[in-house]
């Protein structure tokens, strides 16, 4: 079809013709994210499970192990594998655009959002809001998997802030039995209603354009990729499906992240006294009999090696050093700004091999692990990142620094996909 610009779609979201499971077939497809597992953990995953998405999202595991996870037979690979999963019945694509409610439950936490195509002009525009740099070659990669699928099959996870009626309609079309009810190997339940109604498809999306934004949670490569995408095809005439990416959006309070705790190699010559004597500058210092798990903004956990065992600090940063600004203030900022770069020499979060970043999904067993084993030399537990103050720095148009959040539950590859015609 020649590129009309009335048509296209003007709206913040739109439904999807989505790619999904056939009956009775989403727990042999659904995967974790492709960047969670290495390529050898996604090898052992799949074993034995040939319609599991992780041949499509890491489809270098049908290679030769020394194969370059960015080489052109990989995409081509992963290309060959979806065909395959469309061909034998395994996928089916829905005949008419729809939204997909999509459901996260972890233990006791719940969380309920909505698969759209989310606006590549809104996004460009900063409609849709970051926080993240991103990396080219992490681009690049996604861009190739995109147009070797011509199907964007990851989901960028997003946020909208509190809404009473969007909570409704999502809430309301979350009844029934689910058309996908999975559990995964972690315990993760994931399950998807479909939304075909006309009426609760335009109450969506006149619901999402009201508002001022949403904000991305995770997924800042892929979101940048589909934008890529779409300006290199709209260049070629067409107004295509790529104008919108796959996104999960979720109500910003029922999300939940996680503390990203660091742990460093040594303490830059330091002796440990010395160390605990300047933190006193600008945080108050008590010792721990016990693990200290963060409670509040400002407060840290010290975790010191020692001969026998480790010795745990509760740091506490004093009020003289809380700047306003929605960045610096952040608890991975004061750390950074106050003890990592002036005592321990790392400036660098991203490039700087002595320090090394743990999801608290692991736990503080964890940091004490990394530590006791005489690997690390140091470990610091951090108190969550709140959703308000990631949208407080991406509506000051600022970057959050490196390893900032952990977002769990994860959302699953291959419940739903968007394909790009």
């Amino acid at each position: 079809m020649p590129f009309t610009p009335s048509l296209i779609n003007p709206h913040l979201i739109a439904p999807l013709r989505g790619l999904r499971p056939a009956p009775g077939r989403a727990a042999e497809i659904a995967a974790p994210p492709y960047d969670v597992l290495s390529s050898d953990e996604a090898r052992l995953r799949a074993a034995g499970k040939p319609w599991s998405f992780l041949h499509i999202s890491k489809p270098e595991i049908d290679l030769p192990a020394d194969t370059d996870p960015y080489s052109p037979a990989v995409y081509a690979m992963a290309a060959s594998n979806l065909a395959k999963m469309f061909s034998a019945g395994v996928l089916l694509r829905d005949d008419a655009p729809c939204y997909y409610i999509y459901r996260l439950t972890m233990g006791t936490h719940c969380q309920t959002g909505l698969v759209v195509g989310a606006s590549v002009a809104d996004y460009n525009s900063n409609r849709i809001r970051k926080h993240e740099f991103t990396r080219p070659d992490k681009e690049d990669d996604r861009v190739r998997q995109i147009e070797a699928l011509n199907a964007q099959t990851g989901p960028v996870l997003l946020a909208y802030p509190s809404s009473i009626t969007a909570d409704e309609l999502i809430a309301n079309a979350a009844k029934g039995t689910p058309e996908s009810d999975v559990t995964a190997e972690d315990g993760i339940r994931h399950e998807i209603w479909v939304v075909r109604d006309t009426a609760s498809i335009d109450a969506l999306t006149r619901t999402f354009d009201a508002m001022d934004a949403l904000y991305i949670a995770d997924g800042h490569h892929r979101s940048a990729a589909a934008s890529r995408v779409a300006a290199a095809r709209r260049q070629e005439g067409f107004t295509l499906a790529s104008d919108y990416f796959l996104a999960v959006i979720f109500p910003h309070h029922q999300m939940k992240i996680l503390d990203y705790n660091r742990v460093v190699k040594d303490l830059n010559g330091l002796e440990k006294s010395a160390l605990v004597a300047r933190c006193q500058t600008a945080f108050t210092v008590e010792k721990s009999p016990t693990r200290v798990t963060p409670a509040r903004v400002g407060e840290f956990g010290m975790y010191l090696g020692g001969e026998s065992h480790g010795v745990w600090y509760r740091l506490t940063i004093k009020a003289d050093f809380i700047p306003n600004d929605p960045v610096a203030r952040l608890d991975v900022s004061l750390l950074s700004d106050h003890l990592l770069g002036p005592l321990l020499g790392i400036t660098d979060l991203r490039r700087d091999k002595r320090i090394d970043f743990v999801g608290g999904i692991r736990g503080l067993a964890e940091l004490e692990k990394r530590v006791d084993s005489g690997e690390m030399a140091a470990a610091f537990a951090l108190f969550p990142t709140s959703m308000q103050q990631l949208m407080s720095v991406a509506d000051s148009n600022q970057i959050m620094p490196p390893k900032s959040t952990w977002f769990e539950p994860k959302l699953a590859d291959g419940l739903v996909s968007h394909v790009l015609d």
